[in-house]
């Protein structure tokens, strides 16, 4: 990936992204607005003709001056383009109003991370997630996953499904190619991953190991499919060292999780994982390497997502990049056996095995 290695834009274009940079807090609002007042429904369903701002003041809700501020904003967005009056999608509008990835990400960006994001700056020099005030009083925020205020809860719940969700059908095949009897998923969530194991391989006892409160999202959801003699439930705070970790299983099992923790954290999860592992067994971790990444714009959201847990999750975890994730396997005592890095829209599958 050669995307991040040399100087690509003039002075002049360097200066026009400075600025773009500049308003960009001010840039997201006026784009969510002109998703979500309607405007960039009502200029698409006019087509090629286009619309004139009197025509689109007939069918929404607006002022003719609330109307103008942000279709000219929008203009300057590049997200409309505007002749004899008549106002036409680009193809960037067209994105912020149809494209699904487009769309969990803008509210993911507004309702969970845009008031915290005021405290980035706290939260880099004093090594915590300041941020994390402005949803709730933990001191993660995966402690308040359960309970956590709408539409954050939506939102987030939303972003971190969408990604993973797509890397579930071609992983499936991997994981259970060597007929695992007993798999551990830490950190299984809403229990996403443990149903689909139970219903791809009617043989597997799944093991939901996560925080009380995940579980007992997980539980409904589990009781609700029917699955619950199939999947039990291991309660405990995986960073408290002193707790007792599950052990006896063929394969553990962690998506997204690991960037959930600094690296220190990971050594010591993957120490206990490795312990937990029966001999010949396997550990596989699914994971957006953001150096890994097909596309720019991919590599780009991960690195700003990375600021998200600075921010707000914890204050020391990010998207990794390979060498320092790879680094954390093997002061574990483990070993990559496998990697693919085409799994899903984004995201890297490891197995590794004991040293």
């Amino acid at each position: 990936m050669d995307f991040f290695n040399k100087e690509t834009k003039t002075a002049l274009q360097a200066k026009e992204q400075a600025l773009w940079l500049a308003f960009a807090p001010i840039a997201f609002q006026a784009s969510k607005a002109l998703r979500d007042l309607g405007i960039l429904d009502v200029v698409d369903k006019s087509g090629q003709q286009g619309v004139t701002i009197e025509e689109i003041l007939e069918k929404i809700k607006l002022s003719r001056y609330s109307a103008r501020v942000l279709l000219e904003a929008g203009l300057g967005l590049e997200m409309l383009i505007v002749n004899d009056k008549k106002y036409t999608l680009t193809k960037t509008g067209y994105f912020i109003l149809h494209d699904t990835l487009t769309r969990i990400n803008m509210d993911f960006s507004h309702d969970v991370c845009y008031k915290a994001m005021y405290h980035l700056q706290d939260s880099l020099t004093e090594g915590r997630p300041a941020g994390l005030k402005e949803l709730g009083p933990w001191n993660t925020i995966y402690e308040g996953l359960s309970i956590m205020p709408e539409p954050a809860g939506t939102s987030w719940f939303n972003f971190d499904h969408y990604y993973s969700d797509l890397a579930f059908p071609s992983v499936l095949p991997i994981v259970f190619e060597q007929q695992p009897k007993n798999l551990l998923d830490i950190g299984g969530n809403t229990g996403k991953w443990s149903m689909a194991c139970a219903k791809y391989n009617p043989d597997v006892h799944v093991t939901i190991m996560d925080l009380p409160g995940q579980v007992g999202l997980a539980k409904k959801n589990i009781t609700e499919a029917g699955l619950s003699d199939r999947i039990s439930f291991f309660e405990t705070n995986i960073l408290d060292e002193s707790l007792p970790f599950a052990k006896g299983f063929d394969v553990i099992w962690m998506s997204q999780f690991l960037d959930c923790f600094s690296e220190a954290e990971i050594i010591s999860i993957l120490r206990r994982c490795r312990e937990a592992l029966n001999d010949g067994g396997s550990i596989f971790i699914l994971e957006p390497f953001w150096n890994k990444q097909q596309f720019k714009s991919a590599a780009f959201c991960l690195q700003q997502t990375s600021l998200y847990f600075t921010a707000i999750a914890n204050g020391n975890s990010q998207m990794y990049h390979t060498d320092d994730f790879y680094n954390c396997i093997r002061a574990a005592g483990l070993d990559v056996v496998m990697e693919n890095h085409k799994v899903g829209l984004s995201y890297t599958l490891l197995r590794c095995t004991k040293a």
